[in-house]
């Protein structure tokens, strides 16, 4: 346990405690900031049991008073540094060789703070969304893995979820790191556990894995505000610095993003809009306050889409004067609200009762319009309220229930996804970042894992934003190259019967090219893992061990294949096309077929690609002239596509297009 002395009394007083059956953050008591009479505290990740890159510079950041000297000791380091006039310090303390157990003191004049059980080793970063949150209790690699002896040489940590609009310089309680094992495993990230469970056994030292994901989340809520702006998302990042002074003119804002990007995709001109007060558009009543799916309408049986909302309410003058709030319930998945065609304010937690703010003016005396657009992305969707905590409660403190006398439309389909608020927590610009990174600080790293994208196809420019958060990270945590190993997008979905444009298949592009161009990082393609029924394919294992396969080069120096991967393109003789490849254990062979399958040959027009049949020898494929034009060529390029293509390690080659000289 982390344990403060403090030398103004004579017991020790313990801060924290680490439970062995616990992986998850719980709760822990240590003060956010040191009070007088308490002895030097720790912000970041070194706590109890914890593991501490090996061979990089250790940086301690913390909590004393102003102007006080503050000694860390750790094995054979030692450093000094003085607090600054707000209390905080940093220590340096020289890189260490793999080891320990140690425990780590830090001094000042009024007490020891001591953590215990610390290794030096090397520490991984895992995030994204779902799919590596989906812990290994969840998964469906039902293996002696999954239930692992007790492995003290492999300490887990996960960060508690927390948004913020702003970075946290600490969090709000010490995460607790633990050992691996059979009471500790189960909660943990499926993907990151068998990742570094590989890793450990392949490398012989010891490892920490820090975990720090959200379901559903775009990679924009992931983002420092420099990365945001170097993306071209300044407009986002101003809004969301905005929000904090001016709730109500940020709103406005997000709104105005939010209806322009509905004009660009449905030619509406503006005054006729679905959120004009007097929008003319086919109006029914709405049975009842719940999910649509439920209500027996035909259309709305099975419908992911958009569904407009609009509801009445007459006031006087005496109520219509002063500011009011709005009370429109639970909204599946995301809304954007307006009053009276101005917008009022947008979120797309599913969980979450929406309540918002109505500034003085904006209602009127007679008829106000309330208009809501529900964006139901995935499963059931709808207003579900409840309806009772429905209502509009006016400047005097009276309310107008809202439970009832509601109609609806189904909107316009509108290619691509919707804007979201900046400070929407998962679809947000940096509020991930702020509430769950950012907190880490300083903490040297070995590599990083990322398995994210779903929450972006539709959205362009994956590719600039990947690199920008990477660029982000790799700044905060002290090294321009930290390794980084990509998880690529899983198969999902029907698949195709001809060839045609896929969101999922530009996402992984992204990712491929992404990882092209850094030199730092690398792809570990999983296009043979999905389920085409399930967004979240239950075989983790494999996924781990490839995302340990494509990181052993890069942060070990290892020699092995990471996997096929395209290398280039050129004309054959006759017209047809040979394409070759890096990363090829062994040689390259068609599964079940007399040739390789998913190739497609394209001409310069959407529309123009078709399938071409190929043979595959050593690292090579040859495609076949058809007699038409070819200017590029793709593979797999489809939500859930058929591949047949492998080495000799049995790792599929994976998705890409590639333009021909």
């Amino acid at each position: 346990m982390i344990t403060y002395q403090s030398t103004s009394r004579a017991a020790s007083t313990i801060l924290s405690g680490i439970a062995a059956s616990f992986v998850t953050i719980g709760l822990a008591t240590a003060a956010v900031a040191a009070a007088p009479d308490t002895a030097p505290s720790l912000d970041g990740l070194v706590g109890d049991h914890g593991v501490v890159q090996r061979g990089q510079p250790i940086v301690l950041r913390g909590r004393s008073m102003p102007g006080r000297p503050v000694t860390a000791r750790l094995s054979t380091r030692t450093s000094t540094a003085t607090a600054d006039r707000n209390g905080r310090f940093t220590l340096r303390l020289e890189p260490l060789a793999a080891g320990g157990p140690y425990d780590l003191t830090l001094t000042d004049s009024n007490g020891v703070t001591t953590v215990r059980d610390l290794l030096i080793g090397d520490v991984f970063l895992c995030s994204g969304q779902s799919n590596m949150e989906l812990p290994v209790n969840a998964a469906q690699d039902l293996i002696p893995d999954a239930h692992p002896a007790l492995d003290d040489q492999l300490r887990l940590v996960t960060i508690p979820k927390a948004t913020s609009e702003t970075p946290l310089a600490r969090f709000a309680a010490m995460p607790r790191w633990a050992a691996a094992g059979p009471d500790t495993v189960p909660g943990f990230s499926a993907a990151c556990f068998y990742m570094v469970q590989a890793l450990r056994r392949s490398e012989g030292v010891p490892i920490g894995a820090i975990h720090a994901s959200w379901g559903g989340s775009r990679i924009s809520a992931w983002m420092s505000d420099t990365a945001l702006r170097s993306a071209g998302l300044a407009r986002a990042a101003d809004l969301l610095a905005l929000h904090a002074t001016d709730p109500v003119a940020a709103e406005r804002g997000a709104s105005t993003i939010w209806e322009d990007w509905w004009r660009r995709g449905t030619g509406d001109a503006p005054g006729r809009e679905p959120w004009q007060p007097d929008a003319a558009i086919d109006w029914k009543p709405v049975p009842r306050i719940g999910n649509f799916e439920q209500w027996g309408v035909p259309a709305l049986a099975d419908y992911n889409g958009m569904v407009w909302y609009q509801r009445v309410v007459t006031l006087t003058a005496a109520q219509a004067r002063g500011a009011a709030t709005l009370a429109i319930g639970v909204v599946d998945d995301a809304d954007r609200t307006w009053v009276n065609g101005i917008g009022v304010g947008g979120n797309s937690n599913a969980g979450r009762a929406r309540v918002y703010p109505l500034p003085a003016g904006l209602l009127k005396a007679g008829r106000n319009v309330i208009t809501v657009n529900d964006d139901d992305v995935y499963a059931f969707g709808g207003m579900t309220g409840p309806a009772e905590t429905m209502m509009l409660t006016l400047a005097d403190g009276s309310a107008v229930p809202i439970g009832d006398g509601w109609r609806y439309a189904i909107a316009k389909r509108v290619a691509g996804n919707a804007p979201r608020s900046p400070w929407d927590d998962i679809n947000g610009a940096g509020t991930l970042y702020n509430g769950m990174i950012a907190p880490i600080g300083a903490t040297a790293l070995a590599g990083i894992a990322w398995y994210q994208g779903e929450s972006d196809t539709g959205l362009p420019g994956y590719e600039t934003r990947l690199a920008a958060m990477t660029r982000g990270w790799r700044q905060q945590f002290g090294a321009p190259a930290i390794p980084l190993a990509i998880a690529q997008l899983a198969n999902y979905g029907t698949p195709p019967i001809a060839p045609g444009e896929s969101g999922w298949a530009e996402v992984r592009e992204a990712q491929r090219l992404m990882a092209a161009r850094d030199g730092h990082a690398g792809v570990a393609v999983t296009i043979d893992l999905g389920d085409p029924l399930d967004i979240h394919p239950g075989e983790k294992h494999a996924v781990g061990q490839r995302l340990a396969r494509v990181l052993r080069p890069l942060a070990y120096g290892a020699r092995a294949p990471a996997g096929p991967g395209i290398a280039s393109a050129s004309r054959a003789p006759g017209g047809g096309v040979t394409l070759r490849f890096t990363g090829v254990t062994g040689a390259l062979h068609a599964q079940a077929a007399r040739g390789p399958i998913g190739f497609e040959l394209c001409g310069a027009e959407v529309g123009s690609c078709r399938y071409a049949d190929g043979v595959a020898q050593g690292d090579r494929v040859t495609l076949a002239a058809d007699g038409k034009p070819v200017v590029r060529v793709r593979y797999a390029w489809a939500d859930s596509p058929v591949v047949n293509l492998a080495d000799d390690a049995q790792l599929p080659v994976g998705p890409f297009e590639i333009v021909l000289p």
